[in-house]
């Protein structure tokens, strides 16, 4: 089954249990998920890594919201988006912690012999290839400042 059946599914369990979050935010990722289909000069079919991705942008545009209504004080919305990434997240491979982010970005720091912030550069290349998908860009991004810095 492929990931884009498994939205179809969980899609049809959740109309079926009226479970209007996980019905919201398999919608948005469908939604998305057309339009990359569609978009471009012809039609073309979605493999499931960028499926993946389509999924991981959803997230982060909900973690990019969730900033935002804290700036605003509201806590409804907030709560809105967490249940929204927590049905998301479901989908994802598991994501890493910022302790094997560290022990990552440590290893290709001292692989490629890089000391200073002149070496940030080939170090976010590497690891933002190697980490995608299963890692946060702007912790990888923060991990390796602070490492380096």
């Amino acid at each position: 089954m492929t990931l884009e059946e498994r939205l179809n599914a969980d899609l049809h369990d959740a109309m079926r249990a009226n479970d209007q979050t996980r019905k919201l935010a398999i919608r948005a990722v469908k939604t998305a998920v057309t339009e990359a289909k569609v978009s471009g000069t012809e039609a073309r079919t979605l493999s499931d890594a960028d499926v993946l991705a389509i999924i991981g942008k959803q997230v982060k545009q909900r973690r990019d919201s969730i900033i935002e209504f804290a700036k605003g004080g509201r806590q409804d919305l907030i709560a809105q988006e967490e249940a929204e990434i927590a049905v998301l997240e479901v989908y994802l491979p598991k994501q890493l912690t910022e302790a094997e982010i560290r022990a990552r970005a440590q290893a290709v720091i001292a692989e490629l012999g890089v000391s200073d912030m002149k070496g940030l550069g080939p170090v976010m290349k590497r690891l933002t290839s190697e980490l995608r998908g299963i890692a946060d860009g702007q912790v990888v991004n923060r991990v390796v400042r602070e490492l380096l810095g």
